[in-house]
């Protein structure tokens, strides 16, 4: 047991970082997912892995600010996204056609986020290892 490399120890060898694309297609509210891929983003920092999250369709009303959640009898998480960053998460990818269809702008948006055409999430998810939809 004492001769096995962990993920992330000192003697791991310098392995390379495994690439995971997080993709949030659903609104936060009324569905699990938005909710769930953000606690799974915080597991996977912990083993110090690259991770890029991208926002499209309903996906984009998870970073939108001002939300207040207090009829719903829920917290509101979308301000969790923007301190992401000294987790190893760098980039929050917003498709812009996405935030255009909902009436929505950048200013809208969280502090932190990236606006971007679909092209640029297309290769994005090209040079992923793992790509996990929510």
């Amino acid at each position: 047991m004492a001769d096995e490399n962990i993920p992330g120890d000192e003697d791991a060898g310098g392995e390379e970082k495994v690439k995971f694309l997080f993709i949030f297609k659903k609104a936060p509210h009324g569905t699990i997912y938005p909710y769930e891929g953000l606690e799974v983003i915080l597991i996977m920092a912990a083993y110090e892995q690259e991770i890029t999250a991208a926002f499209v369709d309903d996906g984009v009303y998870c970073l939108k600010k001002g939300q207040d959640t207090t009829g719903l009898g829920i917290k509101e998480f979308a301000k969790t996204f923007k301190v992401l960053e000294p987790y190893g998460v760098e980039h929050l990818y917003v498709d812009r056609a996405s935030l255009e269809a909902r009436g929505l702008t950048e200013e809208d948006m969280v502090a932190g986020v990236e606006v971007v055409e679909a092209e640029e999430i297309a290769a994005v998810i090209s040079v992923q290892k793992v790509v996990l939809p929510f």
